[in-house]
């Protein structure tokens, strides 16, 4: 009795959608729970239905119009919101609007469903936001990097920095959703837990951190040529985020360097050197000591035959001659007086060597300096920079440089000092 009166009452109210295929199962006699599903689960389909129908409508538009535009267009902006999926993520939002406005009617049988399912709408909203701002955040990132002025400027860092906050605020939003606890009142009570939080997310933090001096005090770009002998780094940086710098060797391999460590540990930036007007050369050869001498008037009038020191030697000839007549000096003895040396003269021939080699630039510091004697000999040492900055051919002036000076110590009675090998002793038995 009191079920004739129900389906009586159903029937007899005005047209509801919502409980269409509801009455007229109960007109065809169906159980009154069996009913309810069943209206559910009609109506529930085809919202689905016209939810995949609509997202797929609006996805099709937005990404015709997009391409169209992007043909157009001067600028590649829109050619990389198309590329990031920016559109089709957009497309999503006004399906899910509907889903959103209609649960209640679906679920107004069965109101435990009704909160799951609004719930989880929620979440789900949620993390479709997250996905458009990533979409979007990518495509500034790409169109950025297309800029000269910030080609070599940490843009991944900054993203990721925005893109870290955005998760954590969409996590902390979506568990406040599932609790049903206020968003305020479930941050506030993180601070309990903040100990396990820093414990947990250490390195973001330290990277987060690293990443911010390191792009304010300008110590790395994309571009950069590092030396990092701890981690077996030497080359181009190629990437800089919030975790990690990427550093592609001379090898072509592939070094990973956390970002704290850049703050943290030393290491070698070459960008001084390739943004100035040259390369230093830095490097020395060791005399023996037993090969230097004075120089007698025969020896200094052959080498005056070299063109490079011949002026030098006549008026240091002319200067040392007169200081010794003039003082009354006893020439039966070298030592006594004023005198030229062979390794002397040999290092005014290198400076003026250097002074005019043509890959050396003349501009910068030229100097060919004498070092503290050591048990291997006595180190000349070239300092000088080279025009050419490139790698092989710094290489090459360098090596240039050295075989000639190598090869020219004989002509001034010198011997490089070498460690002695098994070809140095004369063995007799």
């Amino acid at each position: 009795m009191i079920q004739e009166v129900k389906n009586t009452e159903v029937v007899s109210e005005p047209f509801e959608l919502k409980h269409w295929i509801y009455n007229e199962l109960v007109d065809l006699n169906v159980a009154d729970s069996t009913a309810q599903y069943l209206n559910m689960l009609g109506l529930l389909l085809g919202l689905l239905i016209i939810v995949f129908i609509v997202d797929f409508l609006i996805r099709k538009i937005l990404l015709q119009a997009f391409t169209k535009f992007a043909e157009v267009s001067k600028s590649n902006f829109d050619d990389l919101l198309v590329k990031n999926k920016v559109p089709r993520n957009v497309a999503h939002i006004i399906p899910l609007l509907i889903a959103i406005e209609f649960v209640p009617d679906i679920f107004s049988d069965f109101p435990d469903f009704e909160i799951m399912v609004e719930k989880g709408l929620k979440v789900f909203a949620i993390i479709l936001t997250l996905w458009v701002v990533r979409s979007l955040l990518n495509t500034v990132k790409d169109f950025l990097k297309t800029l000269p002025s910030l080609k070599d400027k940490p843009v991944d860092s900054y993203i990721q920095v925005f893109m870290i906050f955005a998760w954590v605020a969409g996590a902390l939003s979506a568990i406040a959703i599932v609790t049903g606890i206020p968003f305020l009142t479930f941050l506030t009570g993180l601070g309990a837990a903040s100990a396990v939080i820093i414990l947990v997310f250490k390195d973001t933090i330290l990277g987060f951190v690293a990443s911010i001096q390191v792009s304010i005090n300008d110590m790395v770009r994309i571009g950069d040529w590092i030396t990092f002998e701890k981690f077996g780094a030497d080359g181009d940086v190629i990437e800089i985020t919030l975790a990690t710098v990427k550093v592609q060797n001379w090898d072509k391999t592939i070094t990973t360097i956390p970002t704290y460590a850049l703050i943290s540990e030393s290491f070698k930036n070459w960008r001084g050197m390739t943004s100035s007007d040259g390369r230093r050369i830095k490097r020395s050869l060791s005399i023996k000591m037993e090969s230097v001498k004075y120089l007698n008037s025969e020896e200094v009038d052959k080498l005056k035959k070299i063109h490079l020191i011949e002026a030098y030697l006549n008026a240091r000839q002319k200067d040392i001659n007169t200081f010794n007549t003039n003082n009354k000096v006893n020439k039966e003895m070298s030592l006594n007086g004023r005198n030229l040396t062979n390794i002397g003269v040999f290092r005014k021939y290198v400076q003026e060597y250097i002074e005019n080699h043509s890959a050396i630039n003349k501009d910068m510091t030229i100097m060919v300096r004498q070092l503290a004697p050591s048990s291997q000999g006595l180190p000349i040492e070239i300092y000088a920079f080279s025009s050419d900055k490139r790698w092989v051919n710094y290489e090459y002036i360098m090596a240039d440089i050295f075989d000639h000076v190598i090869a020219a110590t004989s002509y001034f009675d010198l011997e490089i000092f070498e460690l002695p090998s098994g070809s140095n002793f004369d063995i007799k038995h």
